[in-house]
Parts: C-alpha cells; structure tokens; sequence
C-alpha cells in the first residue's frame, strides 16, 4: 500500500519535469510527512486540453457519500479491482493521474511490537509518479472536493520483506499513456515497478507520528536495500 509519502521537489520544477500548468493553490514543499487526507500534487489532463498540476486531498470521496467522511478513506485503490469496484471503475477509465513524490514510507515490526519505518525512492534520484484515480465531489449546496487515490499492486521480490503491497510507479515513458494522450491500453502499465527502479533505506521512528516534520525524517538508519 502507499500511507504516507514526502515530496521535496520545487513547484517550478514539477511544471517543468512534467510539462504542466500550475495551479495557484498548491501544497507547500518540502513536505516529508504527507499525511491521508492532506493536499497533494497530481497531473492531470481534461479532455483534450493541457497538462495541469494541481492539490487535490488525499483520499477519494465517492460521488454518492453524503460528507467527505461518510465512509471508509480510500486512499488505495488496489489494481486488481480498480475496474470494477464501483467507487474507482469510472475514475479508472475516464479519470488518472500522477501523484508526485520524492518518496514513500512503508513499516515493520519489531520482535517487541515496535513499528520501524523505511523510506522508499527511485534509485535513479528521479521523483515518483505514483498512478493515481481522481473524483470530483460535491455535497447539498455544491462545495466541490476534489479528491484522488493512489493505484497499488502486489509487491514483488525484496520489497516483499517489508510490506506485499506496492504502489503503481508509472514510467516517465508512459506518462503519456496513462493520462489518456496516447489513446487506451493503459491497464498493463498497473503493475509492480521493475527491478532496480526502487531502493529503501530504515529510517528512524519520529515519522511515525503523523505530527512530525523535517527533513531528518528521511535520514537513513543503517544500510541502504534495493529490489
């Protein structure tokens, strides 16, 4: 799964990178403890129009939800169902996008039952861009939210030794085809990333509370793994 993230990448430079309109409300970076339900940065493209970059919350609201919290918070949508669970099936094919990040962070457990994170990014040094749904939602007196999940799969390999699931990294050759620009056929690219593209590092338990900031939340804690 995908439950918390940081991203210290300048807002210019994701315009840039991702060749996309900005928005004026974006989220604030550097943010190394980006929370469910918090704003995140995602591209999109409506219909035929350009690439933008905008916040939207973390946690996709379903059309039918009478408040935001209404039910359960979706922030995953996992790949094998996405197309047919009712809350993500139109999203999924009218609807994608890419969430920015600089990485992500996954737990285990300890022997006492301690939880230890590990922060996970490309070992390329390029930032994530994590396939992602998004839903626009409105309530009685049409407050619009937009609001989005992230796409996960099944982990593979080593990354297995930390958590089985993994979120859907999407190629910066397939961006395109994600965003719907190059037609259909995006359903293969909801897979798990190929070897070598991840690599994650122990990091130390301040991150566990969803309170805490800073860069040093992403300092390593020992040795260096990758898949």
């Amino acid at each position: 799964m995908c439950g918390r993230m940081a991203l210290s990448l300048p807002q210019d430079a994701m315009a840039q990178l991702f060749n996309a309109r900005p928005a004026n409300d974006l989220p604030p970076v550097p943010d190394f403890n980006i929370c469910p339900t918090d704003n995140v940065h995602i591209v999109t493209r409506a219909d035929d129009g350009p690439r933008s970059l905008s916040a939207m919350r973390w946690g996709l609201v379903p059309q039918w939800y009478k408040k935001p919290d209404d039910g359960p918070l979706l922030i995953n949508a996992r790949a094998e169902t996405v197309a047919d669970k009712p809350a993500f099936r139109d999203a999924v094919r009218l609807r994608r996008g890419l969430v920015i990040a600089s990485g992500f962070y996954e737990w285990t457990k300890d022997a006492d039952g301690g939880r230890d994170p590990w922060y996970f990014t490309r070992t390329d040094g390029h930032p994530l861009a994590f396939a992602a749904i998004w839903q626009e939602w409105a309530d009685v007196d049409q407050s619009r939210l937009r609001s989005c999940a992230i796409v996960t799969t099944a982990a593979k390999g080593s990354m297995t030794d930390i958590h089985h699931r993994a979120p859907v990294v999407i190629d910066p050759s397939d961006w395109a085809l994600w965003l719907g620009e190059k037609g259909k056929g995006a359903a293969p690219l909801m897979r798990a990333a190929a070897d070598g593209v991840l690599g994650w590092h122990r990091v130390g338990r301040a991150v566990n509370s969803n309170r805490a900031s800073g860069p040093a939340l992403i300092a390593p804690l020992g040795d260096a793994h990758a898949e």
